[in-house]
């Protein structure tokens, strides 16, 4: 499995994964995840059912783990955290992200630039 420049650790996706992963839309993308909340680390896992995988050390309590993934997210792409929004999934482990000021290229390039 590639590793990422900070110790985070994905695995290989498909092109018609990233497809479904992240779409466009004006001003930005949309950005399907499964989180695994209460992991032993914050890392890019891989993929699940067309999303990326992600886990987080943040128990999924009070929104506790919601609110870790943007922070984590806005680390990873080097955007502010007020320009990921969470439209769907806020107690659900499958969520769907609003990326503002973002091409799907350069989210694409920053969350899966290790990939082949």
């Amino acid at each position: 499995m590639p590793h990422l420049r900070d110790g985070f650790t994905v695995a290989k996706v498909g092109e018609k994964g990233r497809q479904h992963m992240i779409r466009p839309i004006n001003n930005g993308c949309i950005l399907s995840v499964r989180v695994h909340p209460g992991a032993k680390r914050n890392a890019i896992t891989g993929t699940h059912d067309d999303a990326l995988k992600i886990s987080l050390t943040t128990p999924p309590t009070d929104g506790r783990a919601n609110q870790a993934l943007i922070v984590f997210l806005a680390e990873r792409l080097n955007i502010p955290r007020l320009s990921i929004e969470l439209i769907s999934g806020a107690t659900n482990r499958s969520k769907t992200l609003r990326l503002t000021g973002i091409t799907t290229a350069e989210a694409e390039g920053r969350l899966l630039s290790d990939l082949a």
